[in-house]
């Protein structure tokens, strides 16, 4: 079998199993078996936003980075344990992961009224759509049924997870390998309106970029003085700045008017620009916000399907931290 091939049957492999995971999903799941679920949830994604608005970054990213490893499995809410380093704990997602305390207090509230029924997978998808709307997004409904999972490994997490220096071509592949297209990527990329990066994501961008340029040329120069005065050479390794300055609490379209402003905070934000087709979704999407919108909706739902547990597969956690024992 050539390399062609061989992609191909993957790609078509991993097709099958999320259109086979899709028709098991349903909206409305825990209508007959815990009715309250979905407010609850709501309930307490508000909660923690009233107390921190980057909660609701933290709560879609959590999802995100769920999703890619072991597909939407509750997975990245393991803890680690003597014997294993989990994926929360990986270096794409520590220190920077956060809104597990939303997940635990939905949970506990749950396990109160309706013990065994809600996974840790579905109120993780439940309280992405949640940050979305609370932060102005459009609204949307998540198909639920997901189980979860029992394995969490940290090595996965660093082969499944996009890095920051990841160009175009890159993230496509990797998108794929998900089975989600390019303009997905590009429509998901648009998270990045909300939340916050480490300056240690992007610092290479600001020194000794190569051996010409001490600043990534592709990176507009009043912003890049602006962010070496927040970021050192060497920075603290909690050291934060918003993805998006001018929104970091509001979900619009401000992280694709930055890209196109060459105000891309990562090379993987910048990157969409290299591209025809990708430079030319940026663009649409500041042009037509609602348009964006709605297909980021469509792609948080398609992501959230992928390669999920049901039926019998995997358990329902009675503590998203623990594997039942």
């Amino acid at each position: 079998m050539s390399y062609k091939q061989l992609k191909a049957f993957i790609l078509m492999f991993v097709y099958l199993y999320i259109v086979e995971s899709e028709a098991q999903l349903q909206v409305g799941f825990y209508q007959s078996s815990c009715g309250l679920a979905e407010l609850i949830v709501k309930q307490e994604v508000r909660n923690g936003f009233i107390k921190d608005k980057g909660v609701a970054a933290g709560l879609v990213r959590l999802h995100f980075h769920d999703c890619f490893v072991r597909g939407c499995d509750g997975s990245v809410l393991i803890d680690s344990t003597p014997s294993n380093t989990a994926e929360k704990d990986a270096p794409p997602n520590n220190p920077s992961l956060r809104g597990f305390e939303v997940i635990d207090n939905a949970k506990s509230r749950l396990e109160a009224i309706c013990k065994g029924v809600v996974s840790c997978a579905d109120i993780l998808a439940f309280a992405a759509r949640n940050s979305i709307e609370i932060t102005g997004g459009l609204g949307y409904d998540v198909p639920a049924g997901r189980r979860d999972g029992r394995v969490s490994l940290a090595s996965e997490a660093l082969s499944n997870l996009p890095p920051p220096t990841f160009n175009v071509n890159q993230l496509t592949q990797m998108f794929a390998t998900k089975g989600l297209t390019q303009e997905e990527m590009v429509t998901l990329s648009g998270a990045h309106t909300l939340g916050r990066s480490h300056c240690t994501s992007f610092t290479n961008r600001l020194y000794n970029f190569n051996s010409n340029s001490s600043q990534d040329p592709t990176l507009d120069t009043m912003y890049a003085a602006q962010l070496r005065q927040q970021c050192p050479q060497n920075p603290n390794a909690n050291l934060v700045v918003p993805m998006d300055p001018s929104s970091p609490a509001i979900t619009d379209v401000g992280y694709y008017r930055g890209v196109l402003a060459n105000r891309g905070l990562l090379t993987s934000d910048q990157t969409l620009l290299t591209n025809p087709q990708t430079q030319f979704q940026v663009v649409q999407n500041v042009q037509n916000p609602f348009l964006w919108s709605n297909k980021f909706a469509a792609a948080m739902v398609k992501m959230g399907k992928i390669a999920v547990l049901t039926g019998n597969a995997g358990e329902i956690r009675a503590n998203c931290r623990v594997i039942n024992s």
